[in-house]
């Protein structure tokens, strides 16, 4: 079980309980709109993303962590690591996030992804931690390059150009949100 608290936010597992939440966020078009994922129409269909997510869980020890705003304990979206082997030839440690767009624009997603590359690789020793983002999806670029990561080439999948952006354990990290120092 994963718990990881950061200064605004609370990082963990995804629960049943969160169905409302992953539907609020995957119904709406313009969360989804560089994802490449169908929008939801019913709430079953969050119920079996989060029984996929805790299935990874078992599987691969990781997966996607509910994102909640500590000041609140509002559900803002998800973040978190897993293995992920069908967007590029070969599997690897992806990072990712995804907010409920009233979250946008606060730095919740670079704190959380900060969060996570600590974790992968302080706590599960990844020698290296990886994404794609859209070419197109300039917020999500920004982020990963804001995190530290560094721009790899660009591939083409489904159709869509995307950056491929990679770290590797040991590499310098730009100084932890709020805190002006980098992590240990």
């Amino acid at each position: 079980m994963i718990h990881i608290t950061t200064s605004r936010l609370i990082l963990r597992d995804l629960e049943e309980t969160d169905v409302d939440g992953i539907f609020a966020l995957d119904s709406d078009p313009e969360v989804l709109r560089f994802i490449g994922t169908p929008v939801m129409k019913e709430r079953s269909e969050a119920a079996k993303v989060i029984a996929l997510i805790r299935q990874q869980y078992q599987e691969n020890g990781i997966g996607r962590w509910a994102m909640e705003e500590r000041a609140t304990g509002a559900f803002i979206g998800w973040t978190g690591l897993k293995v992920e082997n069908h967007i590029r030839p070969f599997p690897y440690h992806d990072i990712g996030y995804r907010l409920l767009r009233k979250y946008w624009g606060q730095g919740y997603a670079t704190e959380s992804a900060m969060a996570c590359l600590r974790h992968g690789f302080d706590v599960l020793n990844y020698p290296e931690i990886c994404a794609a983002a859209e070419a197109q999806h300039h917020a999500s670029n920004h982020i990963l390059r804001k995190i530290g990561m560094h721009q790899g080439e660009s591939f083409t999948f489904e159709g869509k150009v995307c950056n491929w952006y990679s770290l590797r354990i040991g590499e310098t990290l730009p100084p932890t949100p709020g805190t002006g120092t980098a992590p240990a």
